[in-house]
C-alpha cells in the first residue's frame, strides 16, 4: 500500500472565516514566508527544533526558499503536503499545516501546524486548530492521522518507534 491511493487529488483550497484560506505552498511564497518563519522563530523552534531542527537561528531566505522549492516539489509528487494559512487577498501569510507520511509507528499520517506569533491565542488559531481535524477526515483519505503538538506532545512523538516505511503494516 502506497501512501495516498494513486487516484487521490488533494485540495487546492481550503477556506475559513473572514476569506482566511489553506492553498499549497509553493517556491514564489518565499518573500512572504521567510519573514513571518523568522519573526516567529523562537516560538516556532519551541515546538518543531528537537524534532525537525527548524527554523534554525541563522535560516537565510535563500535556504528557505529552498525548502519551499523541496516542499512544492513533495507537493506535486505527493511526498507530502505543506498548505500555508493566508489573508483574504493572499498577500500576509499567518502559519502553515503540514501533512506528512508517518516516521513513526500507529498512524498512516502525521500533522502538525502552526500560526505566526501575532495570531497565537487569537479565534484564528482556535479556528485552524477546530478546521484542520475535520478537514483531514472529511477531504483525505486517513484511517488513523496523528496530530502532533495535539494528541501527543513532540517528545512523546519523538519517543515513538519508527515506522517500517509501510503505513499499512503501522496499525
Amino acid at each position: 500500500m502506497t501512501w495516498l491511493p494513486a487516484d487521490f487529488a488533494h485540495p487546492l483550497r481550503v477556506e475559513l472565516s473572514g476569506g482566511h484560506h489553506l492553498r499549497p505552498i509553493t517556491a514564489s511564497d518565499a518573500a512572504m514566508d521567510h519573514p513571518v518563519v523568522m519573526g516567529s522563530r523562537e516560538r516556532l523552534w519551541s515546538l518543531f527544533g528537537e524534532a525537525w531542527g527548524w527554523p534554525a537561528e541563522s535560516m537565510t531566505y535563500e535556504a528557505n526558499q529552498k525548502d519551499l522549492e523541496r516542499h512544492e516539489a513533495e507537493i506535486a509528487a505527493h511526498e507530502s503536503f505543506n498548505y500555508v494559512l493566508l489573508d483574504g487577498t493572499g498577500t500576509v501569510e499567518s502559519g502553515c499545516v503540514y501533512i506528512d507520511p508517518p516516521e513513526k509507528a500507529g498512524a498512516d499520517a502525521e500533522i502538525s501546524w502552526w500560526v505566526t506569533d501575532d495570531r497565537a491565542g487569537t479565534g484564528l488559531e482556535r479556528e485552524l486548530d477546530s478546521l484542520v481535524p475535520r478537514w483531514i477526515a472529511e477531504d483525505w483519505p486517513f484511517e488513523r492521522p496523528r496530530f502532533i503538538g495535539r494528541d501527543l506532545s513532540w517528545r512523546e512523538w519523538l519517543a515513538l518507534p519508527d515506522a517500517d516505511g509501510d503505513p499499512a503494516a503501522d496499525a
